[in-house]
């Protein structure tokens, strides 16, 4: 990363999974809390845990446990304990993969916003095209197993996007998703 061989986990390097993965006997807040607790920076950084529950729409929710909260929810909660390290890069595993189509797309918008002010990298994993399309400023398609790259698109879509313009978009022929080996 950044051209530093990566050898090792580091706060800097977060990864988002497809499950929330938040411990059930934990508040929403001390969830969030747990990277700069473990790291022994909770005590000077305890506003920065308020600043990123605000910033993902959880604010009202701090006492409230995983158990208490919709899928939706859970998964905001999840992004919030990978932001609240600042990292420089943010992998995200299929994070809205297990959301309903709503919530998805509300939380595609979020992810993006989110993005555009906090400024990291993202790497997204997806089998969504539209996701992909929606969320990506690049796109790398790989092959099934062993996984190899079929090809490389840059998305030129301006943000914000318009997922009505994607599906327009993708009607036009774009189907980079289809190429052969």
């Amino acid at each position: 990363m950044d051209g530093r061989r990566i050898d090792g986990p580091d706060p800097s390097r977060i990864i988002v999974f497809q499950e929330p993965t938040l411990y059930p006997w934990r508040t929403v807040w001390s969830n969030v809390a747990l990277g700069l607790e473990a790291r022994g920076l909770l005590r000077s950084h305890r506003e920065r845990v308020d600043d990123v529950l605000r910033l993902v729409g959880l604010s009202g929710f701090p006492t409230a446990y995983p158990r208490q909260l919709s899928g939706g929810m859970a998964q905001r909660a999840a992004l919030a304990r990978a932001l609240v390290n600042d990292p420089q890069l943010l992998i995200l595993d299929e994070p809205l993969g297990q959301l309903d189509s709503l919530t998805r797309i509300a939380m595609q918008g979020e992810l993006v916003s989110l993005w555009l002010r906090a400024g990291f990298t993202a790497l997204l994993v997806t089998h969504d095209v539209e996701e992909a399309l929606f969320l990506a400023s690049r796109i790398i398609v790989l092959s099934e197993r062993p996984a190899r790259i079929r090809a490389q698109v840059v998305n030129g879509l301006l943000y914000p996007r318009d997922i009505a313009a994607i599906r327009i978009w993708r009607s036009f022929g774009v189907k980079f998703w289809a190429i052969s080996a």
